[in-house]
């Protein structure tokens, strides 16, 4: 009868002696882990519990910019990879070539809004204390020339630029604000992003439609307003005011009701910007449907 009590407390044992899972939806528990203990000591159980996983909380995402680009988190004292080599195209001729819109959209500083100007971009000398240094800049601009299709070239006829300048809040060290730009003297571009500076500080531009008109376009911002010399009217003054139309000018436009005009009514962009830019448009204000995207550039399509 002894010999038979073994193997049924075994049975009993397997059976019986580990906890079911509960229905009550307390944590459950797996049959238990004995303690080891020194001969002849009764052994003791505990049950495993397992506890939910917490999952990471994301990362918040920055709100988008009112110009509709991106802000950056690129670290101005680090190398940035750049794209793939021979997979950026840049459009157009020097001095008013553009990037790849690809490659090189723009991107924002974070640190700079409509709110912080004052204490950022409209303080003089504010860049220079944000410019990344030759160490980080050289390699990044080497790459970035083989992106572009320059890398037989010497890095000195180029200028690694920021399509987004800083001074109008560009991205310090982000590969979509940078990219090998001929370095024309004097350079169109420059003359541009200065005064689009003069006119967000002076408050007569939205600094978010400054940064859409440099990213996207300046180039049809520079004829349509005369910048860097390409239009025979001149340059728009400093203050925003727009210059006084010449006879020939005024003449020019459709002779039809604002709410009947469009783009095939003028021959080029330029005449078409002055026209719009009369009559109160810019990238809230549409008038007469000549800028369907809302940068405050008509016509873009016309030469």
């Amino acid at each position: 009868m002894r010999r038979l009590l073994i193997p049924l407390c075994l049975v009993f044992g397997l059976a019986g002696c580990s906890s079911i899972s509960q229905t009550d939806g307390s944590p459950s528990t797996v049959p238990t882990t004995p303690i080891a203990t020194s001969p002849g000591t009764p052994t003791t159980a505990h049950p495993v519990v397992h506890h939910p996983r917490r999952r990471p909380r994301p990362k918040p995402h920055p709100a988008p910019s009112a110009s509709g680009l991106a802000y950056s988190t690129a670290s101005a004292h680090h190398v940035q990879p750049q794209p793939t080599p021979g997979s950026c195209h840049a459009t157009g001729r020097s001095p008013y070539e553009l990037p790849d819109r690809h490659c090189t959209p723009g991107a924002l500083n974070p640190a700079v809004t409509q709110a912080t100007i004052d204490h950022t971009i409209c303080v003089q000398a504010y860049t220079k204390t944000i410019r990344p240094s030759e160490s980080v800049t050289e390699p990044e601009k080497l790459a970035s020339m083989a992106a572009y299709g320059l890398g037989g070239r010497s890095p000195g006829d180029v200028e690694y630029d920021h399509l987004v300048s800083l001074e109008l809040g560009g991205a310090v060290n982000d590969p979509r604000n940078l990219w090998p730009e001929p370095p024309d003297s004097p350079n169109p571009k420059d003359s541009v992003e200065d005064q689009l500076h003069r006119l967000v500080c002076d408050g007569h531009m939205p600094l978010a439609r400054a940064q859409r008109i440099i990213a996207t376009n300046w180039v049809s911002y520079a004829k349509a307003h005369g910048t860097g010399g390409t239009s025979a009217t001149g340059p728009t003054p400093a203050t925003g005011a727009t210059s006084p139309a010449s006879p020939t000018s005024a003449s020019s436009g459709p002779n039809k009701p604002i709410s009947e005009v469009n783009c095939s009514d003028f021959s080029t962009h330029a005449a078409a910007q002055q026209w719009f830019d009369q009559h109160g448009g810019s990238p809230s204000h549409d008038v007469a449907g000549l800028d369907g995207d809302h940068d405050g550039l008509a016509c873009e399509s016309l030469p």
